[in-house]
């Protein structure tokens, strides 16, 4: 099996998710007892929403960089970043290690293009909804993204930091983000992309007006795939 290196804590609550995830798929996969290879480095939030406020996005890639040679050099075979948010940088961080950094996006838009998505809407913190890096890398896979309207997203961006980054779960906020939704789909979109990996702790990607893509799901998903590929192999082999 392969070590997954997580690069956690953005937030914890998402962090969370992501090991339970992990886990409960190898032991599905595996059976019995078995657990995932994962090293989790959680950083202090709060530096690096300092760093998102104040556009120092060169600082975050640095930080964020050296977290993953720390898990490259303690045995990772990849790398995750827990949060669609700092893949703006994603690039930057792939480039200072050799193993793979599994990208949120790129699994996202292949799940999306496997399913036929044409036109979903994003759902995310405002830095992924307006800075370009998502919609642009998901435009090559040819998905066009919708965001929300100006006062959606910023409904959006204040449910994320100031509640579920704190762990807080709100009806009233859930029957926004719904509301949100509904104005989406008669708008035209075809599927809900929960872009943030604190959105599945309000929304359940299965109980959505359109076809939900929880990308925490799919994210952690591709982590096992690539830790148990010589695994699952193996066992075809001997089978």
């Amino acid at each position: 099996m392969r070590k997954i290196g997580l690069i956690g804590g953005m937030s914890f609550e998402s962090s969370a998710v992501y090991y339970r995830m992990i886990n409960e798929a190898v032991r599905a996969r595996l059976g019995g007892l078995h657990s995932a290879e994962v090293m989790l480095h959680s950083v202090d939030f709060q530096t690096i929403v300092d760093m998102q406020k104040a556009g120092r996005w060169d600082d975050a890639a640095k930080h964020l960089s050296e977290v993953a040679k720390g898990l490259e050099a303690a045995g990772a075979g990849c790398v995750l970043i827990c949060t669609n948010t700092m893949h703006l940088i994603a690039d930057e961080v792939q480039a200072s290690i050799a193993v793979p950094l599994i990208n949120i996006i790129d699994e996202t838009a292949a799940s999306m293009k496997a399913a036929g998505i044409k036109r979903p809407l994003l759902l995310a913190t405002r830095y992924t909804m307006e800075h370009g890096f998502y919609t642009g890398r998901m435009a090559a896979d040819g998905v066009d993204v919708m965001v929300p309207n100006a006062e959606d997203r910023t409904l959006v961006h204040d449910i994320i930091f100031n509640e579920l980054c704190a762990g807080v779960i709100l009806d009233t906020s859930r029957a926004a983000l719904m509301a949100v939704i509904e104005r989406a789909k008669n708008d035209g979109a075809d599927a809900i992309i929960l872009g943030c990996t604190e959105i599945c702790l309000i929304l359940d990607p299965e109980n959505l007006p359109l076809p939900g893509f929880d990308s925490t799901a799919i994210h952690a998903d591709a982590a096992v795939e690539f830790a148990l590929e010589g695994v699952l192999k193996s066992g075809k082999q001997a089978a």
